[in-house]
C-alpha cells in the first residue's frame, strides 16, 4: 500500500516548463553546445540515429509517430531541467522556431563567448601530403597530395571558412572569408575524402571508384564557360570499340545536392559527359552524344558552356508565376529585384580552424522518383508520382525546369552540339533545405545553383581551366587570341604538343540574344562582393538585437545591450574532429 500511495505523489509532483528537447530527430537544439538536427561528421559524439531517416518534407508523421517508451522517459527528463518561457514536447517545430527567433527576418542567432586571439588571423587552407606523381601528355610531373586538417562537406552539412572580425560591433563576431588559392578552383572542402589534388586547386585525380568534387564558383544566371584537360585516362579505341584506359574520367555541372561518392550525372542534380564514346549522363543513363568516331582521350581538351535565365525569371518560375505569353524576353539583371539571401549559420571550430556550419539541401522525393520509373505508372511516366515531363509550369516546383538553358559541349575547339536543354531549377521551393529549428525553412543561402564538378575513376585523372586564359578560348568572351608578333592570328604554339586554337564565331539564330558569355573565373569575384554584402546586412541586424551597442570584447557583452531572440548559449565553441 505504500507503494501505490508513493506513485501518485511523484506523478502529480510539479514540473518546471520545460527547455526546447536535446535530441529531437533531425532538428537542432539550441542548448545542446549547437549539436545539430543530422549528427554532425564533427561531432565526436554524435546522437543516435533514429531508425527510419526523415526528411523535411515528413514534418507532419514527425510530429504524429508515437517515439518508444524509453526515448519518452528520457524525453521526460530532459524537461524537468526545462527554464522558464520554454514549449511543452507536444509543440511542433514550427512553434518552437517563432519562440527562439521571434522576428522571422532575423537570422539564426547563437550567444557566443568573446573568440580568442587566433580567430582574428586569416584563414588557412589544408595540410598537403605529397602522395604521388602522374606523367602528363606533355611530359610534365603533376603532384598529387592528400589534404588533410581541413573538413569535408557531406552528411548533410555544408562548410565555409569564416574569420572574426574586430570591425563587427555586435556579439557574433565572425564574417566569411576565403583561404589560399585565391580564385576558382576545385573546392578541398567540397570533395570526395579519396580524392588526391595539387596544391592549386586544378588537378585531381583518386584510386577508388568513382569520386567527384565540385569548383568553389556556383553559377546561378548568364553564360559562362570553362574547360577540362584529360590528363590520364582513355589511351586509345581499336575499330570494334575496345578501349585501353588508364582510368576514366567525368565532367559536367551539379547542384548541392549531387552526391561527392558518384559520378557527375549520376541523379536529377547533375548533367555530365563520360569519356567512353563522348556519351551525354544524365540520371545515370547514357546517350549518345558526339560524333560517330569521336571519342574523349588523354590530352583531349573538353570546353563546357552553360546559360542559365535571369533569377529573376527564375523565381517566378519556382512561385508558379511564369506565363511563357508574357515573359517572352528574360529582363536584364539590372531590371531584376535584389535576391532574398538567407544564410543560418554557426561558427564551428576545428583543429584551429573556424568555420561555418550550415544545413545543406537535401534530395526531394519528386526527383529520386525520375530515376526510378513505377512499371505500374502510366505509359510515358517519369516516375511514380507524375505522368508529366518536366516543364516550366510542372505542378510540382522541383520539377520545374528553365527556359532558355543549356549546356553546350566542345572537343579541343570543335562544337560537338548542345547536350542538355531545358535544365532544372534550382532556387527554393524547387531545392529545400534539411530542418532545422531556429532557422527558417526554404531560403536560399546564396550558394545555390550549378557548380563546375569532375568525376575520376581509379587512376583517371583531369586538369581544370576557370579562365581567363583558355587552351581554346571560346570567341564569345570578347578577348582576342593572344599571338606571336609574326602570327596570323589563329594559331599560337604554347608548349609541346599543346596548341591553342580560336574557334570560329557564334552566329546567332533569327530573333535570339545571348547573354554576355564570361569566363567561370569571374564568378569568383562576384561571390566575394556577395558574400561581403551579405555580411554587412547580418552584422547590422545582430547590432541592432544588441540594443545598437557597440559590445565589450573584454569583459563579455555590454550589460545595456538588448539581446533580443538570442538563443541559450554556452561559453565556448566546441573543439571537434571529423568523423570519417
Amino acid at each position: 500500500m505504500a507503494t501505490d500511495v508513493d506513485l501518485p505523489k511523484r506523478q502529480i509532483t510539479p514540473v518546471p516548463p520545460p527547455v526546447l528537447p536535446l535530441s529531437v530527430p533531425q532538428k537542432r537544439p539550441l542548448d545542446d553546445d549547437h549539436a545539430p538536427s543530422v549528427s554532425s561528421p564533427l561531432n565526436p559524439n554524435p546522437e543516435p540515429k533514429p531508425s527510419r531517416p526523415q526528411s523535411h518534407d515528413d514534418l507532419a508523421a514527425m510530429t504524429r509517430e508515437k517515439p518508444a517508451r524509453g526515448k519518452k522517459d528520457a524525453l521526460k527528463k530532459r524537461e524537468s531541467k526545462a527554464g522558464p518561457g520554454a514549449d511543452s514536447s507536444r509543440a511542433t517545430p514550427e512553434s518552437k522556431v517563432r519562440d527562439v527567433v521571434p522576428a522571422e527576418s532575423s537570422p539564426l542567432r547563437y550567444k557566443l563567448a568573446p573568440p580568442k586571439p587566433s580567430d582574428f588571423e586569416p584563414a588557412r587552407g589544408p595540410v598537403f601530403t605529397l602522395h604521388h606523381e602522374v606523367l602528363s601528355p606533355d611530359g610534365d610531373a603533376i603532384k598529387f597530395h592528400q589534404t588533410s586538417e581541413h573538413v569535408y562537406n557531406k552528411k548533410n552539412f555544408h562548410y565555409t571558412h569564416c574569420i572574426a572580425d574586430p570591425d563587427f560591433p555586435s556579439s557574433f563576431y565572425y564574417r566569411q572569408t576565403e583561404p589560399a588559392p585565391y580564385g576558382a578552383h576545385i573546392s578541398f572542402e567540397d570533395a570526395a575524402a579519396s580524392m588526391y589534388m595539387d596544391q592549386e586547386g586544378r588537378h585531381v585525380t583518386t584510386d577508388k571508384g568513382f569520386r567527384s568534387a565540385r569548383a568553389n564558383i556556383a553559377l546561378r544566371q548568364g553564360r559562362w564557360y570553362w574547360e577540362c584537360r584529360i590528363t590520364r585516362g582513355t589511351t586509345s579505341v581499336d575499330g570494334d570499340g575496345n578501349v585501353t584506359s588508364n582510368g576514366h574520367v567525368r565532367m559536367g555541372f551539379a547542384r548541392r545536392e549531387a552526391p561527392l561518392d558518384a559520378p557527375v550525372g549520376y541523379n536529377a542534380y547533375s548533367y555530365g559527359i563520360r569519356d567512353v564514346q563522348g556519351q551525354k549522363m544524365h540520371l545515370s543513363r547514357p546517350a549518345d552524344f558526339f560524333p560517330a568516331g569521336e571519342h574523349i582521350k588523354e590530352g583531349d581538351v573538353i570546353g563546357l558552356e552553360i546559360q542559365l535565365p535571369s533569377e529573376q525569371l527564375h523565381r517566378k518560375i519556382v512561385q508558379g508565376q511564369y506565363n511563357p505569353a508574357v515573359d517572352l524576353t528574360d529582363e536584364e539583371e539590372s531590371a531584376a529585384e535584389a535576391a532574398n539571401i538567407v544564410r543560418d549559420r554557426i561558427p564551428i571550430r576545428f583543429k584551429n580552424h573556424i568555420y561555418f556550419e550550415k544545413i545543406d539541401y537535401h534530395t526531394t522525393k519528386e526527383l529520386d522518383d525520375l530515376m526510378n520509373p513505377s512499371p505500374a505508372g502510366p505509359a510515358g511516366a517519369i516516375g511514380s508520382r507524375s505522368s508529366e515531363q518536366p516543364h516550366p509550369n510542372h505542378p510540382s516546383p522541383c520539377l520545374r525546369t528553365l527556359p532558355n538553358s543549356h549546356i553546350k559541349i566542345y572537343k579541343n575547339g570543335t562544337l560537338m552540339g548542345t547536350a542538355f536543354k531545358g535544365l532544372l531549377a534550382f532556387l527554393p521551393p524547387a531545392s529545400k533545405p534539411q530542418a532545422q529549428v531556429g532557422a527558417r525553412e526554404g531560403m536560399d543561402d546564396g550558394m545555390l545553383g550549378y557548380y563546375p564538378m569532375v568525376s575520376v575513376y581509379r587512376g583517371g585523372a583531369a586538369e581544370v581551366n576557370f579562365g581567363p586564359k583558355f587552351w581554346f578560348p571560346h570567341p564569345d568572351l570578347g578577348a582576342s587570341v593572344p599571338t606571336d608578333a609574326d602570327s596570323d592570328g589563329d594559331v599560337e604554339m604554347i608548349d609541346a604538343g599543346t596548341v591553342r586554337v580560336a574557334m570560329p564565331p557564334r552566329v546567332e539564330p533569327a530573333g535570339e540574344k545571348a547573354p554576355k558569355m564570361c569566363a567561370a573565373a569571374d564568378r569568383y569575384d562576384e561571390q566575394i562582393v556577395e558574400d561581403i554584402l551579405a555580411d554587412v546586412i547580418d552584422e547590422v541586424d545582430f547590432w541592432m538585437q544588441d540594443g545598437a551597442r557597440v559590445v565589450d570584447r573584454t569583459g563579455g557583452r555590454d550589460e545595456k545591450a538588448e539581446t533580443v531572440g538570442i538563443a541559450p548559449g554556452r561559453e565556448e565553441i566546441k573543439e571537434l574532429v571529423q568523423d570519417d
